[in-house]
């Protein structure tokens, strides 16, 4: 099969287990695009935070953010497709987190929203420290998240809820799924990501390829944790890392090395190169 567009989730997929890119996955992928292969990153992160990574290593490629909410041209900004939460949604978001007293942060396209600092947004906060001014994250702690939703001339992407109760995230993902217009999902065995209903990195990758003029059967996408199963099974080659839950597995057509062992590289060494 000749394959025109490989998409790779970022977080114990793309990057090894302390966030970088590895030598051999970015010899690989610049190799592929002199070849004019399309490659692209799909992840639960925010926009500017992707763009970071995309850039390093001269993706071109639209870049699909906050798990497919989001796919935007990274030269120029230009939307794509977007799907966003809607205001009345976001005020239910906000009630259930207050109510069972957990961390959030949500997302517009450009600004991370958060009453505190922990969890990511701690790592965020101290990543930024690491990059120039024009690519640090726009991380605003505010005092009345309500206020954002309410007086916010932009759209909001996704809601992140972070918890080390298991049960408590599954109780509050049961009660947030009985809101049919929204979407949830996981990233992490201790998050709730939640969207608009209809949002995954399936219809995402699916919105990209035919901006592109690929067909699924000429996409490989990569992949870790349940957020990427749609990806994994919308592509005409999905790929699991050897990393990845069982379930992810389970959705893939192939499993490959973990994050730390050029997973990404090897598949695509076997399958393309």
């Amino acid at each position: 099969m000749d394959y025109k567009l490989i998409v790779s989730d970022m977080d114990g997929t793309l990057l090894n287990s302390v966030g970088k890119i590895s030598d051999e996955t970015e010899r690989v992928l610049k190799e592929l695009m002199t070849q004019g292969v399309h490659v692209a990153v799909a992840t639960g992160r925010i926009f500017t935070s992707a763009r970071v990574y995309a850039k390093y290593l001269g993706i071109t490629t639209p870049i699909i953010a906050c798990n497919g909410a989001i796919v935007r041209n990274l030269s120029d900004g230009t939307t794509i497709y977007e799907n966003h939460i809607s205001r009345e949604d976001c005020i239910k978001i906000l009630d259930i987190c207050k109510k069972n007293n957990l961390y959030f942060h949500f997302y517009t396209n450009d600004i991370f929203y958060t009453e505190s600092l922990e969890y990511s947004s701690i790592k965020y906060s101290e990543w930024n420290k690491t990059l120039k001014e024009e690519e640090q994250i726009d991380i605003r702690v505010v005092e009345n998240p309500y206020e954002v939703v309410n007086n916010s001339d932009e759209e909001f992407y996704k809601f992140v809820i972070m918890d080390d109760n298991k049960e408590l995230l599954e109780q509050v993902r049961e009660e947030l799924e009985t809101i049919p217009s929204l979407e949830c999902s996981k990233s992490w065995h201790n998050n709730l990501e939640i969207m608009n209903r209809g949002v995954s990195k399936g219809v995402a990758v699916e919105r990209l390829a035919k901006s592109l003029g690929v067909k699924p059967e000429e996409v490989i996408c990569f992949g870790d944790n349940e957020n990427d199963i749609s990806m994994l099974q919308f592509a005409g080659l999905g790929v699991a890392m050897g990393n990845a839950e069982d379930h992810v597995k389970a959705s893939a057509k192939y499993v490959t090395d973990s994050n730390d062992h050029d997973g990404v590289a090897n598949a695509l060494k076997k399958f393309v190169l």
